[in-house]
């Protein structure tokens, strides 16, 4: 539905098999570190059971006047997934230069905006207003996958470094 609101090359439109939700991103952890930050996140993850999940609404970062990502928010029946998610930030600290999140939504990037106008992104708003009340998806995240990506031109890669069970 949201396609067909805006012109072709509007909006860089993800994937499915790129669709992931991200805890924590870190940026270049070197290698040799790689096993200390799995059992950081290990540590971190050991309290959590699996979540029930599910994909509902459609909004944008920053705001519907100027979008650059149009994404579906992602939510947990038990409402862990901030706490995993801090516990996540907090087992990553020492492996990052990067920011700790002021607030975190937990989200699955849809499409980032290359360049719209004013009444094009008026039109998506709409369009995603629309969608308010609908749910993508249900399903349970049982594990967190460290992941290693490696851009190129026709995309992000991503390999798995490490799947972590919530098991506790």
């Amino acid at each position: 539905m949201l396609r067909r609101v805006v012109p072709e090359g509007t909006v860089r439109w993800t994937k499915r098999e790129q669709f992931h939700l991200t805890l924590k991103f870190l940026g270049n952890v070197e290698a040799a570190r790689a096993a200390a930050l799995v059992d950081a996140v290990q540590s971190a993850a050991k309290n959590f059971t699996p979540l029930q999940m599910r994909a509902a609404k459609v909004d944008c970062f920053p705001g519907w006047r100027r979008p650059r990502i149009i994404w579906a928010g992602i939510e947990d029946a038990a409402n862990q997934l901030g706490p995993l998610q801090r516990a996540v930030e907090m087992a990553g600290r020492e492996f990052t230069s990067e920011k700790p999140e002021n607030s975190f939504t937990g989200h699955v990037t849809l499409g980032r905006i290359k360049g719209i106008t004013s009444q094009q992104a008026a039109l998506l708003a709409r369009a995603a207003a629309g969608l308010a009340a609908q749910v993508f998806g249900t399903w349970t995240a049982a594990e967190i996958a460290i992941m290693q990506s490696e851009l190129s031109q026709t995309g992000a890669r991503h390999t798995v470094v490490a799947a972590i069970p919530l098991t506790a």
